[in-house]
């Protein structure tokens, strides 16, 4: 999980656009040496991978560790910028040495690999501990793309202004703490069974009061009502059961009016639905949680909402760079923590792909009625497909009026 802790052996970072090279991709980084450790054997990190980093000049030194324990000590020995591990370790699973890093190196960024046998899908245990998932078989400029990105979310949300604004806040809303315990079981035991979690569940009644009303909502019924949380677990699955878990728990910070509430709510719900089937399958639980987060800023007192008009002189933060900032105090993965900070200003982000960011740019974008950054898509490659996106919207909007 992300660690609000300044990455100091990188500074001025600038953009990484279009086919970088060796040489322009150097002048990213200017006065610091980036360290770099690469974790597997030569199927999954080839040596011509290493040797494109290693090229790129003085500033960049590469180390190659052949299983994880060897990891282990050279990260104990020694502080690196970012450590990219292979899905298969001759000792360790991935999730447990990226977990040891973790804590040995908090504010290392932490890349996993995710092989073709997994349909470029991260697993389950892997999620909480690593800040970015890449597909194999890996190019240089997506490893550049991918370590550049995180870097530039790390500055933003050190910015000193940025910190400031939130030491201010007096009271800060607790993180999601039944949501945290769920995503902590599965991700020590991914085979747990359905009455494990509803019991997990049931162990906060107002929660699970709030849950089961949510199931019955015109977003999520499917026939017969659910009257029970095991039932819901068995219908809904774990992913749907777990984001309204997380909803339940964030809407219930009581900032904003009861009206407020739930037109925020509603809105989340439909964006978080909207952003699932814009991403394929492998994508689609990072981009409906981060959908449902997207506002989450406005629950802080003293920031502006970025859906309204800003005065030039106005002081106030705007709500995604605090809602971002909120969730890396709590601990939430990489990825939601990006697109929330970005999703108001996709072209923010260096990822060129559309993935999670631009998921939930779509998604939230056609829930509140506001024009998508067609400019965007079209560099994404997927303007064509904003007609079907609408459609899909408007008929995901009726089932919102239903519910309200």
């Amino acid at each position: 999980m992300f660690d609000l802790i300044p990455m100091t052996s990188v500074h001025g970072l600038g953009t990484l656009r279009g086919n970088a090279g060796p040489a322009s991709a150097a002048g990213l980084f200017l006065g610091s040496v980036v360290r770099i450790l690469f974790v597997g054997d030569e199927t999954s990190l080839p040596s011509e991978l290493v040797e494109y980093i290693t090229a790129l000049g003085d500033q960049w030194r590469v180390q190659r560790a052949i299983d994880g324990n060897s990891a282990i000590e050279a990260v104990a020995l020694s502080a690196f910028d970012a450590v990219i591990v292979a899905p298969q370790l001759a000792d360790l699973s991935a999730a447990t040495l990226l977990g040891q890093i973790r804590t040995l190196r908090p504010d290392t960024t932490r890349i996993a690999l995710i092989g073709a046998d997994a349909n470029h899908r991260a697993p389950p245990r892997i999620i909480g501990v690593a800040h970015r998932f890449l597909p194999l078989p890996l190019t240089p400029e997506m490893l550049l793309e991918a370590i550049t990105s995180l870097e530039e979310l790390r500055q933003l949300l050190d910015d000193p202004r940025l910190c400031t604004a939130i030491g201010r806040v007096e009271k800060l809303p607790s993180p999601p703490r039944l949501y945290l315990r769920l995503m902590h079981a599965l991700e020590e035991d991914i085979d747990s069974d359905t009455s494990a979690i509803a019991q997990l569940i049931e162990s906060d009644p107002a929660i699970a009061a709030k849950v089961l009303q949510l199931c019955n909502s015109a977003f999520f019924s499917a026939g017969g009502g659910i009257s029970d949380l095991r039932s819901a677990v068995t219908r809904l699955g774990v992913a749907t059961l777990r984001d309204l878990v997380l909803v339940s728990e964030v809407f219930s910070i009581q900032t904003l009016s009861p009206a407020e509430h739930s037109a925020m709510q509603r809105r989340a719900l439909l964006s978080s639905r909207l952003a699932a089937k814009l991403l394929p399958a492998t994508s689609a639980e990072l981009g409906a949680t981060a959908a449902l987060l997207a506002d989450v800023g406005l629950l802080l007192p003293g920031v502006h909402n970025e859906h309204e008009q800003k005065q030039a002189d106005d002081p106030r933060l705007g709500h995604t760079e605090a809602g971002a900032y909120l969730l890396g105090l709590w601990g939430l993965p990489m990825p939601i923590i990006e697109a929330v900070a970005f999703h108001r200003q996709p072209q923010r982000s260096s990822v060129r792909s559309f993935w999670v960011t631009g998921a939930v740019h779509v998604a939230t974008a056609l829930a509140s009625g506001e024009p998508v950054d067609e400019e965007y898509l079209a560099r994404a490659g997927v303007l064509s497909k904003l007609p079907a996106w609408c459609e899909q919207a408007d008929a995901m909007m009726g089932l919102s009026l239903q519910q309200a």
